[in-house]
């Protein structure tokens, strides 16, 4: 792997990370569904464009 694909998977797990942290604490007192949705999407979002440009250049 290289260094630069490394930085890329650490930078996934961290999202992958706070996607399970965010809603248990910043997101407690939001009573709506919505408030967690939201990250999740936003997250999710990031994640597929970061695959997007690791994977660009395979051939």
């Amino acid at each position: 792997m290289k260094s630069n694909e490394l930085k890329w998977a650490l930078a996934i797990l961290l999202i992958i990370m706070l996607a399970y942290i965010l809603p248990y604490t910043m997101l407690t007192d939001v009573a709506k569904w919505y408030g967690s949705f939201l990250i999740w999407t936003v997250l999710a979002c990031i994640v597929i464009g970061i695959n997007f440009f690791l994977t660009k250049d395979w051939k």
